[in-house]
Formats: structure tokens, sequence, C-alpha cells
């Protein structure tokens, strides 16, 4: 039998979209020869689609596109992904499903049994398990159709607690009773930096138990703050992968079952640089944020530092010189190199800039504030007034001109609130607020990797906020070397104090880098949605409590 693994890149609640990309492969794969092309999960509809769940209006048109694109399949039999209604008694109204579709229609469906709620995933929220297992005959071959999550039941509760299992159930081991030749997993599995390796000890795993190749076809594209990075392949019985396809992009490829034990694996090692992936997706991110929202320009505030040169750098890559148009802002407190920088960055990649001081503007706001300020030093209301007034010019180049505005603000910063509400901190997208200062740095020097792009005064140049004379980041944090070190233990591995303490990091730093976390919870839930491209990103992957005594 030949199956297609049909890779595809859906927008959420387009459904006349989809259908014609979905359509059009079922052609594709007929053409080609194939008897079954299979999609990732939910492609009918959009993964994630969180709250339109709970409208009928958005579910009728679920079962309605199903029902149009089964009309396709009258020469070949096709796999898709779309909520289905639970008609029992009790329990979720909906089931994350498969269909199976052929001759003009709905011949099975089969059902997500293990519905994750833990980092991003809430799918609890809205679905009901499966209980019921059964397994699909395709051109006279047994089949598993799996979704996503129902072949990771091996995982352990957390990172902390490796001895204890997630799940209670396997669904694998209950399709197994029926002795299927071949699984089927449907997914949407977002990107993270590290999961790659995991996946593929998963369905390695799977392999092994079972002694059955595995078909695995994952979405691709990102959906606001997910980022889906396809990599859909073929593992053999033996748990070798014999084909993939590409990742970040869509692809369509076809595998005879017949020539899977005899196909060679495929050596991953080149496709494991970790730099490489991020920096990938957060290309596709910015530009499928964009693209599916209707939008082409962006903007951005260009300080001559790292952050912003980063930005810049993948917002060019993902919608072209053409449609980016950036403010220079330079106060009284600029060094003369940042601007120059800046300047020598912009004309790199051919990107309109313009030059706007806000001197004038900052002075009129201290004359403004002179009677309630007087005779209390500057501090920090003064600085976040620069950054407010920079965000004031920044969000009226993007109404006069429908630019977007790009935050710059790195997961360092995010973490430690070392950033200004409704200054630094705004904007429609925070492009690297998922990623730590000293990966903003490897980024820098993976865009320069053939020549300088970025100049090199604005990675070697010690950080600077530039709201005071002669500030440093230093002058507020511990080095971002050790600062993000620590950050990972306490926000990606869960770790404590005393623990991190434990593995020998300062006492006086780890309790002042925690208490800083803590006590920036507000200000994080004001922030853009963030490009996700780690394990535990801030937004809906990790919950916690504004008010709270820590």
């Amino acid at each position: 039998m030949k199956i297609a693994l049909a890779q595809i890149n859906p927008v959420v609640n387009d459904f006349d979209g989809n259908k014609l990309l979905i359509t059009q492969l079922i052609q594709s794969a007929t053409e080609n020869g194939a008897n079954l092309v299979v999609f990732p999960e939910l492609s009918v509809c959009g993964y994630p689609p969180h709250d339109l769940l709970d409208r009928p209006d958005f579910i009728e048109k679920c079962l309605s596109t199903v029902r149009e694109i089964a009309l396709s399949c009258s020469e070949i039999f096709a796999i898709v992904g779309a909520p289905a209604p639970n008609n029992a008694s009790a329990g979720k109204l909906l089931f994350n499903s498969a269909y199976l579709l052929g001759n003009g229609e709905v011949i099975s469906l089969h059902h997500k049994a293990l519905l994750p709620t833990y980092d991003i995933f809430d799918e609890y929220r809205y679905f009901e398990p499966n209980t019921e297992f059964k397994i699909a005959e395709i051109c006279g071959k047994r089949i598993a159709i799996t979704v996503c999550e129902d072949l990771w039941d091996d995982q352990p509760l957390s990172s902390a607690v490796r001895r204890s299992k997630l799940y209670k159930v396997s669904p694998m081991a209950e399709l197994a009773k029926h002795k299927p030749e071949l699984i089927i997993n449907l997914a949407s599995s977002p990107f993270s930096s590290d999961n790659y390796q995991r996946r593929l000890e998963v369905f390695k795993g799977t392999t092994h138990r079972f002694g059955l190749p595995v078909v695995y076809v994952n979405q691709v594209g990102a959906n606001t703050d997910l980022i889906f990075d396809g990599g859909s392949m073929v593992l053999n019985g033996k748990g070798n992968v014999v084909l993939q396809l590409k990742r970040f992009e869509e692809d369509f490829k076809i595998v005879d079952t017949d020539s899977i034990k005899s196909l060679p694996s495929i050596i991953h090692s080149t496709q494991n640089d970790r730099i490489a992936l991020i920096h990938k997706a957060l290309v596709l991110g910015i530009a499928d944020y964009f693209r599916k929202m209707g939008f082409k320009k962006a903007t951005l505030g260009l300080s001559g530092g790292i952050d912003s040169a980063v930005v810049l750098c993948l917002a060019q890559e993902a919608l072209g010189s053409e449609n980016l148009r950036v403010l220079l802002l330079p106060s009284q407190y600029s060094s003369d190199h940042s601007i120059t920088d800046a300047v020598k960055l912009a004309e790199n990649i051919n990107v309109k800039y313009d030059i706007v001081s806000i001197e004038n503007a900052f002075s009129e706001f201290n004359k403004s504030l002179s009677t309630l300020f007087t005779g209390l030093p500057q501090n920090i209301a003064e600085e976040n007034i620069q950054a407010r007034v920079r965000a004031v010019m920044l969000m009226a180049l993007s109404n006069k001109f429908g630019h977007l505005l790009l935050n710059t603000s790195n997961k360092s910063e995010a973490a430690v609130g070392y950033g200004t509400l409704y200054g630094d901190m705004c904007g429609a997208l925070s492009v690297l607020g998922d990623v730590y200062k000293t990966d903003v740095y490897a980024l820098a020097q993976y865009i320069n990797r053939e020549k300088e792009i970025i100049p090199l005064n604005s990675i070697t140049k010690p950080p600077s906020a530039e709201l005071r004379p002669d500030q440093k980041d230093s002058d507020s944090l511990p080095e971002y070397d050790i600062l993000d070190k620590i950050l990972y233990k306490y926000i990606e591995e869960g770790k404590g104090e005393e623990t991190i303490v434990a593995e020998g990091f300062d006492l006086a730093t780890v309790r002042r880098t925690i208490k800083l976390v803590n006590i920036n919870e507000y200000k994080r839930f004001q922030c853009p949605p963030i490009l996700r491209v780690s394990s535990k990103a801030f937004g809906f992957g990790r919950k916690m409590p504004l008010v709270a005594k820590f």
C-alpha cells in the first residue's frame, strides 16, 4: 500500500482555505498512485482552536467541511483531523478525532485517548478521552490510527518526578490486541529546541515495544505563539527513520509500506543544530503571524543593541526588506556608536529607517511633571518616561502606516522584569521573549555566519538600556551567563532555591533572581504573545498567580 504523508500548514478557522489545501493534496496523492493520504491532527479546523470549540457554529462548520472533503475521496482513502461530537449522555461534548474517509463518505472515526493538560496544552477542557479502541482495515492492511499524544503514554509525570508515568492507559497497548500491521499517528506537535530528540525516542520506543512501523504526520507552520516544525517521518519496525519530511516547510511524500523494511536509515546528526533550528522557528513564527493575520509590514525601535538587531534580521528574512520601516530613537544618553551601529545594520539589509530624537518630548514631560517632582532626585520614573516616549513614537508610525510593532525584549529581561510596561515591552508580537540573552548572542553569531550583517560592535559591547549616563545591564542584573543558567533551572526545570544553590550557585544571587521572577509576573501578564521555542515559555504554557506570597 502506498501512503502519502501530507505535511500542511492550516489556518485556524479558515475552513475554505484548509479544505482547498487538503483536497488539492488528495488529488495529487491520487494522481501519484497513493492508496491513502494522511493529514495532521485537527487539520480541518487548524490547531489549536481553543475556545472556538465551544461554539456550535464552529463545530458544524468542521463537520460540513469533513463531509465536503470526503466527496473528493472516490479513488483514494484519506485520514483528516477534526473534532467529532460525543453523543453519549455524559462527558465532554467533543472528541479529538481522526476521520477515515473513502468512497465519498466518512468510513470510521478514531478518537484521541490521551488528552494533554500540561504546558501549552489544555485538551481536556474541550474533549472527552476515548475508551473504546478499534483498528481500521485499508487495502487489506490492519492499521492502528492514533492521534498525537496517544503514542506518548510512557512519558514521566514531570522532569522532577521521573518514577511516575503521566498516563494510566496505553492506547497502543489496547490497539495491539487487535493485531495491527502498521501505526499511523496524526499530530500537531509544537516545536521546542529540545523536543526533537524526545520525539525520536518516543517513536523508537513505540516501534521497539510493538515491533510495528510508524507513519507520523505532523503539522507545520505557526499559529499565534505556537510554532509547528513538521518533521513528519516513517520508522521501520526496528525504530529506524527511513523517510523524513522537511522541517519548517510544507512537504508531501509517498511511502510504499512494502518497502519500509528495505529502506535505508536516515542519519539525523545534521538536523540538530539548536541555534539554527531556533532561527528557522522564529522566522516561520513571524512570517505566519503576519500572513495569517493579513498584515505585511512591520516596525521596531532599532537601538544599536543586540536584541533589536537580531529581531530586525529575523523580520527581514520573514517579511522582506521592503516591508520594514524602523525608527532610531536616540536620547541625550544614547552613545554615538549606538546610532552608527543601528544605521549600519539597516543599510546592510536595505531596510528603511528614520532617526527621531526623543530629547524634546522627554524634556516636555519633565517640564510638565516638574511641580509634582520638585525636590526629588531623578530615578526610574524618568528612565521609564524615555521608554514610553519611544513606544508612543513607534505606535504612531504603526497607526499611521499600518506597520505592526515587533517587541524586542528577550526572555532574560522578561523573566526578571527588566523592561518598561507600555514602553519597550509593548508590541503586537514578542519575537525573542522565549530566547535567553546568551542565546540572543548565539543567534547574532549565526546570522553573521557567512558575513558581517549585524555590526560586530552591537555584539561585543556591554548591553545597556541607555536610559541614564554610563548605564549597563550588569548594574542591575547578574552577568547573563550566570543569570540565564539560574533562570533555566528555575523556569524550565522547576527547581527551587535550595536545589539550585546546591548545584554551585551563589545563594544571594539565586534568591534575588527568584524574587525578581516572582514579583514581575504582573508585567509578563501584559506582554504581547511570545513565539515559543523552549519547553517552558511565558504565556499559555506557564500559568502563575499574579497575587501570591512568595
